[in-house]
């Protein structure tokens, strides 16, 4: 992480997402999905870092296209590794993929998880929960 308040607006996301994903009932006993997203406008430094995260030890997406609200285009893809629900273990997570972010020259653009029903029943419409603590 860049500096100590970023880290600290990080760390907040991290707890404000698994605090609404407790107050909406999500089982806290299941494996997560952790998708940190990166992004970055060249091809290039997007597949290193793509790699870097596989050694890492996380599956790691297709790159794909995202255009932004002002018409430009950037790449991004996730890396995604399954734990429980521990602040402290994702706090690991995302300053270790945060350094690698930095090094490879791309954007850390933070992390997201799905809801998951405590009575392991499958919900068509699956929530999402972002790096802004709020569903999606």
């Amino acid at each position: 992480m860049g500096n100590s308040e970023e880290w600290d607006n990080q760390a907040e996301h991290t707890r404000q997402i698994i605090e609404e994903l407790i107050n909406d009932g999500s089982d806290l006993r299941a494996l997560y999905m952790i998708e940190h997203h990166f992004s970055a406008c060249e091809a290039d430094v997007l597949k290193i870092a793509a790699a870097s995260a596989f050694q890492l030890g996380y599956e790691v997406t297709d790159t794909e296209e995202l255009k932004l609200e002002d018409g430009s285009v950037i790449l991004c893809f996730d890396a995604i590794r399954e734990t429980t629900l521990d602040a402290e273990l994702i706090d690991v997570q995302v300053v270790q993929l945060s350094n690698m972010a930095n090094k490879c020259n791309v954007n850390y653009d933070g992390w997201g998880t799905y809801y998951q029903d405590p009575n392991g029943e499958i919900d068509d419409e699956i929530e999402w929960f972002g790096d802004d603590g709020k569903r999606h």
